[in-house]
């Protein structure tokens, strides 16, 4: 496919996704910050996309850009995303979506960070599975600690730490969203 066919072939595309997602013009101005004139204009083919407009666009739909260009298939759906060492602890990726909903292992080294750390607050909402060890949430007035295989989840305006307790690493598996995203989690009542 030429690179014009591709380039003419958005704009109806991103209309469509708007019309399916039931969102105005002016609504998608707001939460992309693009005016409604230029998004009209992407719409109807009086504009090229550029990447920067296609970003701010795929961040405010949660979609890939690939998905906006139709870009073909690669082949392999396998994610090979580097580890991020941080603060003494290991994060890998397990997604590539921008924006939208976020996926880490974390791996948190025996006895991390070695002292108690001050909660902080940030925007989002987490959820967290503990693949192995334990971790020690601190959840504002909440001191819990979660064995492999509990779950919890939050807004993070709410101050938290992570502490792991353990002589062993601790495995977590989380994901992080904007806020008002959220993961449902079927909980049961504590045994009394």
């Amino acid at each position: 496919m030429e690179l014009d066919e591709v380039l003419r072939a958005v704009g109806p595309r991103l209309k469509a996704l708007r019309q399916k997602r039931d969102t105005t013009l002016a609504q998608l101005s707001k939460s992309t910050g693009i005016s409604v004139s230029t998004l009209s204009r992407l719409e109807s083919g009086g504009r090229k996309p550029t990447l920067e407009l296609l970003l701010l666009l795929a961040r405010a739909y949660h979609v890939q850009l690939d998905e906006l260009i139709d870009a073909p298939i690669t082949g392999d759906p396998r994610v090979h995303m580097t580890p991020i060492k941080q603060h003494g602890m290991t994060y890998i990726p397990l997604s590539r979506r921008p924006g939208g909903m976020q996926a880490y292992k974390q791996i948190y080294p025996p006895r991390w960070p070695g002292y108690v750390p001050e909660q902080q607050v940030h925007e989002g909402y987490e959820w967290l599975y503990v693949l192995s060890g334990r971790l020690r949430l601190l959840l504002g007035q909440h001191d819990v600690t979660l064995e492999a295989g509990e779950v919890a989840e939050f807004d993070t305006r709410t101050p938290h730490a992570f502490v792991n307790p353990d002589d062993e690493p601790g495995e977590v598996l989380a994901l992080f969203g904007p806020q008002g995203e959220r993961m449902h989690v079927r909980a049961r009542p504590a045994a009394k």
